[in-house]
């Protein structure tokens, strides 16, 4: 008779989990997690609605400041064109660097008090919606070089990643939706831009900065609702990432409060130590009120250290017979009163005094065992 052979193997079930070890992704982020997420800079960021309130703004400040920039321009050109022919006569005359520095300084403050209202508009808009959408916390651990980004390995990797294909085809759908906006905002205007060629300058100019304006305008509405939607779908996806699996969880309980079976342990070796300096506290009492053998409890009264009987002791079944039994080997007096019992042991906590509505039950229960022993 052939003998049967088994073969026995050992296996981690987890081995075959959708996300690995632990199990699938499918419970919440921890409040724990996303802090650190926060602190490492991973948030649920959108590039293009911050890009959105910025064109809207940028636009919304050249409608308003438009006459100004304007004038601004043509007294720069104006300046530049008056003072060509001295700055070529300098320089023939091998005028010194300095001269030449001041005459170029000039010419850069001059652009650059016209362009400072976009950088200052611009700059409060974008810390601003920044606030919005993450709040405001800074940390300079996402400033700290990582070893992996100079890896040329991960770096091919994230190339040709998800992420990449969908930044790429949000690229080409962002380009082919500002092309047709300005498309259809120019073709309104066709009828005006046919004639610039017949309008004085200024005309010209202003007409030129109305069409720029209106179309740009309606380009950032456009791009508004472009970044609202990606702003919705980087917060899916954070989320999405951010999921633990219930391993993950249980291990981050047992890191922050403390693994349950080891706090198990130590509630259960603190009851015991109450329990043995209950028990050391058994002969010091005076009477043990039993329900006879349900419960018990232990009291003292000494009127130079407390104004009423204290429970020293008190406890339920095995407890209870342990207390009797510790009563009967010191000679302390057990009497059986099952209601004045019931009341101790549910009302009164060990080292408190008893409520005054008790005081006559327990009065005449000590008056006994005095005169028992002659005290």
């Amino acid at each position: 008779m052939e003998q049967e052979i088994r073969l026995i193997l050992e296996y981690n079930l987890q081995w075959f989990a959708k996300d690995g070890p632990g199990g699938e992704k499918t419970e919440p982020a921890t409040e724990k997690k996303l802090r650190e997420a926060r602190e490492d800079g991973k948030v649920a960021k959108s590039k293009e609605l911050t890009s959105a309130f910025d064109l809207i703004v940028l636009f919304l400040v050249l409608k308003i400041f438009i006459s100004w920039v304007g004038g601004g321009f043509i007294e720069a050109y104006q300046y530049v064109y008056k003072t060509i022919p001295e700055f070529v006569t300098a320089m023939s005359a091998e005028a010194s660097v300095h001269e030449v520095s001041v005459y170029l300084q000039s010419i850069f403050w001059m652009m650059l008090k016209l362009v400072a209202p976009f950088f200052a508009f611009g700059f409060v808009i974008t810390i601003i919606i920044s606030i919005i959408q993450v709040g405001w916390k800074v940390s300079a651990k996402p400033l700290k070089p990582k070893g992996d980004k100079f890896n040329p390995i991960s770096g091919f990797k994230r190339i040709f990643s998800k992420d990449s294909v969908f930044e790429l085809f949000k690229s080409i759908l962002k380009i082919g939706v500002v092309i047709y906006v300005a498309y259809i905002s120019i073709r309104d205007e066709a009828d005006d831009i046919f004639i610039l060629y017949d309008m004085p300058l200024n005309q010209a100019l202003a007409l030129c900065g109305d069409v720029i304006i209106n179309a740009g305008l309606k380009i950032s509405l456009v791009y508004l609702v472009v970044g609202l939607a990606d702003f919705i779908y980087q917060k899916h996806r954070f989320n999405e990432e951010m999921k633990m699996t219930k391993q993950e969880v249980k291990d981050e309980y047992k890191n922050t409060e403390g693994n349950p079976e080891i706090k198990g342990r130590q509630r259960q070796r603190m009851r015991e130590a109450s329990r043995q300096r209950m028990m050391q506290d058994v002969p010091k009492a005076d009477v043990v009120i039993t329900n006879p053998t349900h419960l018990a409890v232990a009291i003292k009264y000494d009127a130079e250290t407390a104004k009423a009987p204290i429970v020293l002791a008190k406890g339920e079944d095995f407890l209870a017979q342990k207390i009797r039994e510790a009563a009967k080997e010191h000679n302390i007096e057990i009497v059986e009163n099952k209601p004045l019992a019931r009341m101790l042991y549910a009302n009164v906590d060990i080292g408190a005094e008893i409520p005054p509505e008790l005081y006559q039950a327990v009065a005449e229960i000590l008056a006994m065992v005095y005169n028992m022993k002659n005290r």
